[in-house]
């Protein structure tokens, strides 16, 4: 049985709250814009990772939040795990908006929209295979276990590969990857300086 901690359960109620805002209303101004186009605000950098594009969606990245955040909040403290959360949904976004940026110039054209937490749950997935890397992790497929360190690496890749190769074109890999990338380096920051 899963035991919540406190900032997991409010991160879960906030995002189901929204996204049953978002059945009813809509997405409204609150999905990351492209930079470029009049259709941006600078609170989207925040509010898209609180947003999902659909019940799988949310599913997924809320069952993820459950199993692995607990233990990364217990071993950071609520106030820090709070930041780091928010720190890796940011920096999902910065990521993906400069592979965006890459592709197409720094154009009011470009015809972008960003949703979900999946960035955060990324760098959570990061910060359980740095602070438990030899936690073993049961595949579905294929049906073995690996440690944490070699799973996290492997989706790593993988969500380099799919992004690279253009796959799953409306999936935001690189917001994945971005997430992975600024909490680890939130985690050797607080590593070498923090006391």
């Amino acid at each position: 049985m899963i035991r919540l901690t406190d900032i997991v359960k409010q991160l879960l109620i906030i995002n189901g709250l929204v996204f049953l805002a978002q059945m009813t209303l809509g997405n409204g101004p609150f999905v990351l814009q492209f930079p470029a186009t009049e259709a941006f605000r600078p609170y989207q950098l925040l509010t898209h990772m609180f947003m999902h594009g659909g019940f799988s969606h949310i599913l997924f990245n809320m069952f993820s939040l459950a199993m692995f955040g607990p233990p990364v909040e217990s071993r950071l403290g609520p106030k820090k795990f709070l930041f780091y959360y928010l720190f890796c949904g940011i920096g999902a976004a910065v990521l993906q908006l400069f592979v965006i940026y890459l592709q197409y110039g720094y154009s009011a054209d470009v015809q972008y929209g960003m949703l979900g937490a999946s960035g955060a749950i990324f760098g959570i997935l990061a910060a359980f295979g740095w602070y438990f890397p030899n936690v073993q992790m049961q595949m579905i497929f294929p049906p073995i276990a690996l440690p944490a360190k070699v799973m996290v690496i492997l989706f790593g890749v993988l969500e380099l590969v799919m992004g690279v190769g253009g796959y799953a074109s409306g999936i935001a890999h690189f917001a994945h990857i971005g997430g992975a990338i600024f909490g680890l380096l939130l985690i050797l920051y607080w590593r070498k300086f923090d006391r």
